[in-house]
């Protein structure tokens, strides 16, 4: 027989009016009450009953995340799913590329998380209109909705800062937006900018490469183009980890060494680049934290729909790893 709240409250020796809570995502609740809640659920398999939740109030208990490849999610998005799943809901997964041009056209969802980096701006601006619940992860925000992220300019200057450390000058970037999709630099743009402008050193034409996704293939082909240039770099900062993992592998074909002709950071901390050879230096949030903010802002939102909005920003360290040792 499946597990009820009553047999959550029992093992948790709590209310069921607390797990009730809990699992409504209620923000009042204590994080020893919400642990021992979250305990017993895992403990007991309990599953909430979506079809009683939507008769009862309203809302379907399912949030959507709409990310860059659904099928090779990164470690923010199963924290993400995890999280969600703990505090009772159920979480209904997106290609950025293929997201319903209509909130619902797919499924209802009482909240949506979004790469905002990767999604196209009508998306953001439907959901908006359609006043759903909504929360923006990553560098691109919106004054008009909840974000939570690093401070992404200052995690690109700690990241070029590195890099003029162990003594590069000619430092380029690969992973720019296309002018098409922004008015403005981005902020991890400008902090790049920034670091170099502090240390005396002018950006030549043709090392800021822009690319339309954050693949491996993108930072290959940019990085490619970065050493057929009449002054290559002996350095590039890369916007994430495949990009950057890309941009190794390019140096590698055309006969460079890595760190030692060329060093190369990336953003994220994925998996792959404490595996790839020299193992990848990056700037690392932590995910788990991200997805408990993430979700905890979106379920906050859902409970009150018109708060003004919140920015969240979180820690970010910068890992030092053998891609780009001091030469």
């Amino acid at each position: 027989m499946a597990a009820t709240l009553k047999d959550v409250a029992q093992l948790a020796r709590v209310s069921v009016k607390s797990v009730s809570n809990v699992v409504n995502g209620y923000p009042h609740v204590s994080h020893d009450l919400r642990r021992r809640v979250h305990d017993a659920i895992e403990r007991l398999g309990y599953r909430p009953n979506l079809a009683a939740r939507h008769l009862r109030t309203g809302r379907t208990g399912l949030l959507a995340l709409v990310v860059p490849d659904a099928p090779c999610l990164d470690e923010l998005a199963r924290q993400i799913l995890h999280t969600v799943a703990a505090r009772g809901y159920r979480t209904v997964v997106d290609h950025a590329e293929q997201a319903p041009a209509r909130p619902g056209a797919r499924l209802p969802v009482d909240g949506v998380l979004v790469a905002a980096d990767v999604v196209p701006p009508e998306l953001i601006e439907t959901h908006l209109a359609a006043r759903t619940p909504l929360v923006l992860l990553g560098e691109q925000r919106d004054e008009r909705c909840d974000h939570v992220g690093i401070d992404a300019a200052r995690a690109a200057r700690d990241a070029t800062e590195h890099l003029l450390e162990t003594g590069r000058r000619r430092i380029a970037v690969i992973g720019t937006r296309p002018a098409a999709s922004s008015t403005a630099p981005q902020p991890r743009t400008l902090g790049y900018q920034q670091a170099l402008r502090r240390a005396g050193i002018s950006v030549p034409d043709g090392y800021l490469r822009t690319t339309r996704h954050h693949r491996h293939p993108d930072g290959y082909q940019a990085a490619r183009a970065l050493f057929a240039h009449e002054h290559p770099p002996d350095a590039i900062f890369c916007f994430s980890d495949p990009l950057a993992v890309g941009a190794i592998r390019a140096a590698v074909d055309v006969g460079l060494r890595v760190p030692g002709d060329v060093a190369v950071i990336g953003m994220g901390d994925s998996s792959e680049g404490s595996f790839c050879r020299p193992t990848l230096s990056t700037v690392s949030a932590d995910p788990a934290a991200l997805a408990r903010r993430a979700v905890a802002r979106l379920t906050s939102r859902i409970l009150r729909p018109d708060a003004a909005p919140v920015q969240v920003v979180a820690p970010h360290t910068l890992q030092a790893r053998g891609s780009t040792a001091a030469g």
